[in-house]
C-alpha cells in the first residue's frame, strides 16, 4: 500500500517500495518441494493505440479503494474497500450513483503507516447462504494484521452486522511496512492470504517458516467456531511438522501485494513488489520458496548467492518500467475476445498495465497492452470476468476503471 498523492507527482512513492536496507543473512530455508525454472520471460511487445482505459462508474468516487470485489450470491452487487476502513456497495451499471455504506470498521482500523488500513476483502464461496465475509485490517497498540471473519446483519441484506466480528487470526507486525493484505478463496474453498516481510529490518521473516511474514497461508476458516477459529488443512506443505508454521503454502516472499487464482485451471499468480531494481510476477505452488531476500527477480542481492531450491519469477520488470507492480487477474470476460487467457497487471508509478499467455510451461506472449496516466491501486473482477482498474487520484479520491479495445 502507500499514501495517495496527485498522479503527476506519484513517482515520489517511489522512496515507500525502495528502501535501503543492508543485507540479510537468511535463516536456514526449507524446501519440501521441488522447484523447477521457468523459461525466460518473453520481452513485452507495445501494442500502443489496440487498448485504452475508461471510467467504468462515471458518477462514483472512493476514497483510496484497496479492493472491489462481486460475490457469489445472485445479486448485481459489487462492493468495494477503503483503506481508512470502509466497505461500501453498489448496483452494477453505468448509471451506478451513491454507493451505500456496508460496513464501517474506522474506529478499528490503523492507518498511521502508508501501508496500512483496510487491505483485504473475500466473500465465502457460500456468501448466499450463510452471509460470512472476511477482512483484513490493520490494527494498533500493538501492532498487527487482523483476519476477520463478519455476517450480514438479519435486519437488513444490504449491511453488515459490525458486532459480528470473529477475529479469525492475528499476525504481529515488526513496522508499518510490507503488510501485502490479500485475501483471496481458492477453487478448493480455502481461504489464501498474503503477508509482507514485515519491512526492511526484518527481511529475514521471508526464509524463517517458523513465522508467518514474507508468506502465502491457506486455511480453512469454516471451523471458525468458539476457541477454533480455523483448522489447517492436511494437504498444507508445512502440515504437522513442528520445523514450520502450518498455515504457510508459500514463502520467500517480499511484498505480495496482490495474488488471485485463474477461473479456468486454477493457478494462482501473485505480484510481488520490489525493493532495489526488479518487480516480479509468481506463479504460487505449495511449498516453494521464492527467493527473498536472496534474488530480487531472478538477480542476486548477495554475492555468495546460490539459486538452487529457489522458484524464480515468471515475469519481471526493472525500475525502467516503473517502481511497484499490482498485481491484476487472468482475463476470462468476453468483451475482449483477444485477451481471453492473458494474466493482467500493473505498475503504481508508470501507469503502464501488461498482459502475458501463459501455455502451462512457459510464457509464450507478453504485450504492454496501454501506458496511462492512473496510479494504480489495485485490480478487481466480477462475475462476468469483467476486471477493473483501481486508483488513488487527486484528493484521495479513488476512481474505478475498464480497459477497453480500441478496435
Amino acid at each position: 500500500m502507500w499514501a495517495a498523492q496527485d498522479v503527476t507527482n506519484r513517482r515520489a512513492a517511489m522512496a515507500l517500495f525502495i528502501e535501503p536496507a543492508p543485507t540479510p543473512t537468511p535463516a536456514p530455508t526449507v524446501t519440501p518441494a521441488p522447484t523447477s525454472t521457468p523459461a525466460p520471460t518473453v520481452t513485452p511487445v507495445p501494442t500502443s493505440g489496440f487498448f485504452d482505459v475508461v471510467r467504468a462508474f462515471p458518477s462514483l468516487s472512493f476514497q483510496e479503494a484497496t479492493n472491489l470485489v462481486q460475490p457469489l450470491d445472485g445479486e448485481d452487487r459489487i462492493f468495494v474497500s477503503e483503506k481508512e476502513g470502509r466497505v461500501l456497495s453498489f448496483l452494477k451499471g453505468q448509471h451506478a450513483t451513491e454507493p451505500t455504506v456496508f460496513l464501517d470498521l474506522t474506529g478499528r482500523v490503523g492507518i498511521e503507516g502508508t501501508e496500512e488500513g483496510l487491505l483485504g476483502l473475500a466473500f465465502s464461496p457460500r456468501f448466499r447462504e450463510n452471509g460470512y465475509f472476511y477482512v483484513y485490517y490493520s490494527a494498533s497498540n500493538p501492532r498487527r494484521s487482523v483476519i476477520s471473519r463478519f455476517s450480514v446483519s438479519e435486519s437488513n441484506s444490504e449491511m453488515a452486522d459490525d458486532q459480528s466480528e470473529v477475529i479469525i487470526l492475528e499476525v504481529p507486525q515488526p513496522s508499518k511496512l510490507h503488510n501485502a493484505g490479500q485475501l483471496a478463496f481458492g477453487p478448493d474453498g480455502y481461504l489464501y492470504i498474503s503477508l509482507g516481510d514485515g519491512g526492511p529490518s526484518n527481511q529475514d521473516n521471508a526464509q524463517n517458516v517458523t513465522n508467518l511474514l514474507g508468506s502465502i497461508l491457506r486455511i480453512d476458516p469454516s471451523a471458525a467456531s468458539g476457541r477454533q477459529k480455523y483448522r489447517i488443512p492436511e494437504d498444507n506443505p508445512f502440515f504437522g511438522l513442528t520445523i514450520a508454521r502450518p498455515e504457510i503454502w508459500a514463502y520467500g516472499l517480499r511484498n505480495p501485494w496482490r495474488f488471485s487464482f485463474d477461473r479456468e485451471g486454477g493457478n494462482l499468480w501473485a505480484a510481488d513488489v520490489g525493493q532495489k531494481g526488479w518487480e516480479e510476477i509468481n506463479l504460487i505452488k505449495k511449498g516453494l520458496n521464492y527467493a527473498w531476500p536472496m534474488l530480487e527477480g531472478r538477480h542476486c542481492l548477495t554475492p555468495d548467492c546460490d539459486k538452487r531450491g529457489l522458484q524464480l519469477p515468471m515475469a519481471e520488470y526493472g525500475r525502467n518500467e516503473g517502481c511497484a507492480v499490482i498485481g491484476g487477474y487472468v482475463y476470462r470476460g468476453s468483451d475482449i475476445p483477444s485477451l481471453v487467457g492473458a494474466y493482467l497487471y500493473g505498475d503504481f508509478c508508470s501507469g503502464k498495465i501488461w498482459a502475458f499467455w501463459y501455455d502451462g510451461n512457459s510464457i509464450t506472449k507478453h504485450e504492454l497492452l496501454v501506458d496511462t496516466d492512473l496510479a494504480i491501486s489495485s485490480f478487481g473482477q466480477d462475475q462476468a470476468g469483467n476486471i477493473y482498474i483501481l486508483t488513488f487520484e487527486s484528493g484521495y479520491s479513488s476512481g474505478i476503471y475498464q480497459l477497453v479495445a480500441n478496435r
